[in-house]
């Protein structure tokens, strides 16, 4: 028997929490169960926007950060969006295809009343993935009719965007060539390390090295390795896809993953998980540029520390924009009825990079503030405006 309960609450912080509990039989017969979240922080900019994940350490703390982060990265980007964020409790290895077909479907079924194309867009993260969004799909248009606009991220077949799988990763090459052109420089002859070697690190790896970056230095959860003369991206890419993960590649030598961060370089890359440079390692770092292509990589003891030692710091909210930034225009082909082809996919998006770059540019000399602070301050000002303009209390 599948049951669910729902709670939903809302506090001085205007977080809506929903809380829903899943339970599934599973393939052998036996039922198990299952807490799904979805946090949903503002929608005064547009219908709120965030990944779904699932991941043994979901938990509510960190799905409100994340849908706070979301408001503030969609203002920042300036697409019509607030932030939203979810995900369910669970270990997707764990379970066989048709298990996670069956929880995906059963969420859906519990929260499909407080999603919508014009009210909340899920997008797949980690431990999700167009498969995912795929069976959202399908169990919300039973309710609702055909309605592709509900998710983004979704197989080419289904709606989704061409250019969605790079879209991140294109979004920091793009980021990186915004500041280096600031400062006077390109990305042809700068050393690069990349920590963390998913779809985010991979691509920017990739598409770093095709503009002439060299990348010297790549880790993941396999391993780390370097290679001072530069990395050959595309066959480690290969290696990768064939052994899951870096560690083995015959064109680099083994590293401990922790001295991946301070690794001799121009510009580093976190593109893992959040907190790795931190007030133990932040004197260490080599590099005269940090991309954060993770969500808040950077401690705020590592700020500072960073801040004293000259490190340009580019941030989170505008850098890995470039996924969200894309997932909108999904939303819109879909919405349209008119898909685009991939060309205008990557002139698009390097447009809103670029003028990202400079409104956070903008912002940090009329407060006179880094770029971290220049983007908050950004993301807040259009979302106070847009709350006030609406009538809402502030």
């Amino acid at each position: 028997m599948l049951f669910f309960w729902i709670r939903r609450c809302v506090g001085d912080d205007e977080l809506s929490h929903i809380r829903v509990e899943c339970t599934i039989p599973k393939d052998d017969g036996s039922l198990a169960s299952f807490v799904g979240f979805r946090v949903q922080h503002d929608n005064a900019r547009g219908p709120m926007k965030g990944g779904i994940r699932y991941h043994p350490e979901v938990e509510p703390d960190e799905v409100n950060a994340l849908a706070q982060l979301m408001t503030w990265k969609t203002a920042v980007a300036n697409i019509p969006y607030g932030g939203a964020k979810g995900g369910i409790g669970c270990n997707p290895s764990d379970l066989s295809i048709s298990e996670l077909e069956r929880l995906t479907r059963v969420f859906t079924q519990k929260i499909h009343d407080l999603i919508g194309v014009h009210t909340d867009v899920p997008a797949p993260d980690m431990g999700t993935g167009p498969q995912t969004m795929a069976w959202i799909l399908d169990e919300y248009s039973k309710f609702h009719g055909y309605s592709p606009a509900v998710v983004t991220g979704k197989p080419i077949d289904l709606g989704g965007s061409l250019g969605r799988d790079a879209a991140t990763g294109r979004g920091v090459l793009f980021a990186t060539e915004a500041l280096l052109n600031d400062h006077g420089q390109s990305i042809a002859g700068q050393k690069v390390v990349v920590q963390g070697f998913g779809n985010v690190g991979s691509w920017a790896a990739q598409l770093i090295s095709q503009r002439g970056g060299i990348v010297v230095g790549v880790s993941d959860i396999t391993g780390a390795i370097k290679n001072s003369k530069g990395l050959d991206v595309a066959s480690l890419v290969k290696h990768v896809a064939g052994n899951r993960g870096v560690k083995g590649f015959s064109g680099g030598d083994e590293i401990h993953p922790d001295s991946i961060l301070t690794e001799d370089c121009d510009i580093l890359i976190p593109a893992a998980l959040g907190g790795v440079i931190n007030k133990e390692n932040a004197r260490e770092i080599k590099a005269k540029f940090i991309i954060e292509a993770a969500n808040h990589p950077t401690d705020p003891e590592a700020d500072e520390i960073l801040a004293k030692k000259g490190v340009i710091v580019l941030p989170d909210i505008y850098s890995n924009s470039g996924g969200v930034t894309v997932s909108y225009f999904e939303w819109v082909q879909n919405i349209q009825g008119f898909m685009w082809d991939e060309e205008k996919v990557k002139a698009e998006l390097k447009t809103y990079m670029n003028r990202g770059f400079k409104d956070v540019k903008e912002m940090c000399k009329t407060h006179n503030c880094d770029l971290r602070m220049g983007a908050f301050s950004l993301g807040v000002n259009r979302v106070a405006r847009a709350t006030l303009l609406r009538g809402w209390e502030a």
